[in-house]
């Protein structure tokens, strides 16, 4: 029998990786409060979440679309719902590709404050080649992106299903510290 992390090398990292950051999690509390006075309150930041991918079905398949991404990312939760993120994972056709987004959440339900929903922009970049005309305006690799979300967070648990355009959805599950 094959061992898992020599199916998947990035299965082991991406695992200690979610192990580690929901120990972090559990040990700096989210709600911890402010101690540099010096910033105003609606641009410190509030929490960072780190996140990766649990499932992504594209809308319509083909044999060469790649669903397991090995998403790793980081985001910066600012008190204003503004939200700063970085990200590194495998597109849709296993090329290494990393994403840098500026966006906004919002929370639309009173009755579910937990749950939100996220609009991000920024650029891609690591769609080459063959698969570079796959995305719009992709130009050296590199194209402008915009990314809707529906997230739920509880106490330091989150996930999202973000939405990648007309091409399909990731399930994502992450802590946050």
């Amino acid at each position: 029998m094959k061992n898992v992390s020599s199916r998947h090398p990035y299965s082991a990292f991406r695992l200690s990786a979610l192990a580690l950051a929901l120990g972090a999690g559990c040990i700096f509390p989210a709600s911890a409060e402010q101690t540099d006075t010096s910033l105003p309150p609606e641009s410190a930041p509030h929490n960072i979440t780190f996140s990766t991918s649990i499932a992504t079905r594209h809308f319509r398949p083909s044999p060469e679309h790649n669903n397991t991404q090995h998403l790793l990312n980081l985001e910066w939760n600012y008190r204003d719902n503004t939200v700063v993120g970085a990200a590194y994972f495998k597109n849709s056709y296993r090329q290494p590709t990393s994403l840098v987004y500026w966006g906004k959440k919002y929370h639309p339900f009173d009755a579910s404050p937990n749950t939100y929903v996220k609009v991000v922009g920024g650029l891609i970049h690591g769609y080459k080649d063959e698969y570079q005309d796959k995305i719009p305006l992709n130009k050296y690799g590199t194209a402008p992106v915009i990314l809707p979300a529906v997230g739920y967070c509880y106490k330091q648990l989150c996930t999202e299903v973000i939405v990648f355009g007309a091409a399909g959805a990731m399930w994502t599950g992450g802590v946050r510290f």
